[in-house]
């Protein structure tokens, strides 16, 4: 009879947890399934690899929200939402303030969403490991011409620039440069417009170099070291690197219903120790 009553006892108690468990999954869901609506971002390539994985993670949780992403340049970001053409802005810069020639977009709010490292780049079978600030200022105004004048091998220095409008090209001109000025034209330059037609340039380029960020490097290129400290997010974190900047999220006002349920998941903690880690961006609050 004791034994019976146990078993009674245990299965009433696992049924109460199960009961428990399968309704706080019900109303989890129940929640997730009220918010719907339409988030479109545009803008930023280099933010993009991180956009796209927010968007797919965030459809899993809210079904009902469209969510459409798509990259040109950072400017386009603040444009696209002034226009009504998009929800939400991507940026490599606070666009709310005036940056580098931009004018500010002071009816926009910005959302900081993430840290995003920038590196200088040549073909993985160029043997150039470092560049100086110096170096790169003489590569990219066109006063460097041959890479055996840095330590490479006799060949034209092939000099691949992102188009105006760029925010990878801001950060990079700010943070690498020095606010040194891009050569313009010239037999070995080229601009492309978004962050992937950068790394094909110079993948296919063994004299190329270019700058991207780290969640773009891969297959035939590599990062080189500046002033003798790796491309890193360990880096970017302590200190030592200093070729960085913040992302933003742009909207026009405050925002509302899934555009701002959109933001609060890319702030998230979930996200930000997650996904946006393993594509080599850092997370908001380890920058101090």
């Amino acid at each position: 009879m004791k034994l019976i009553k146990r078993l009674a006892l245990t299965i009433l108690t696992f049924a109460t947890i199960v009961g428990f468990s399968f309704s706080a999954f019900t109303h989890s869901a129940e929640a997730a399934s009220k918010v719907s609506g339409k988030v479109v971002i545009a803008g930023s390539t280099a933010l993009l690899p991180l956009t796209q994985q927010a968007a797919k993670e965030f459809k899993k949780i809210h079904p009902k929200v469209s969510v459409t992403v798509s990259g040109s340049s950072s400017i386009a970001g603040p444009q696209s939402v002034m226009k009504g053409a998009a929800t939400i802005g991507a940026c490599d810069w606070d666009a709310t303030k005036p940056v580098a020639g931009f004018n500010a977009f002071k009816e926009l709010k910005a959302h900081k969403i993430a840290v995003i490292p920038f590196a200088t780049i040549v073909h993985k079978s160029n043997p150039v490991k470092n560049l100086t600030t110096a170096q790169l200022q003489g590569i990219f105004s066109g006063k460097i011409t041959n890479w055996k004048q840095v330590g490479g091998k006799d060949a034209k220095i092939v000099v691949v620039n992102r188009k105006h409008g760029s925010g990878t090209r801001v950060n990079y001109q700010i943070k690498a440069l020095k606010n040194a000025s891009f050569m313009t034209k010239g037999e070995n330059y080229k601009e492309v417009g978004k962050s992937g037609e950068m790394l094909s340039a110079v993948e296919s380029n063994p004299n190329a170099i270019g700058y991207i960020d780290l969640a773009y490097v891969k297959g035939n290129v590599k990062a080189v070291n500046y002033n003798g400290v790796a491309a890193t997010t360990s880096n970017v974190i302590n200190g030592k690197y200093t070729v960085w900047g913040y992302g933003y999220l742009l909207t026009k006002g405050t925002p509302k219903g899934a555009n701002a349920e959109f933001i609060k998941y890319i702030q998230s903690n979930k996200f930000q120790n997650g996904s946006l880690t393993k594509l080599k961006f850092i997370p908001i609050n380890k920058i101090k």
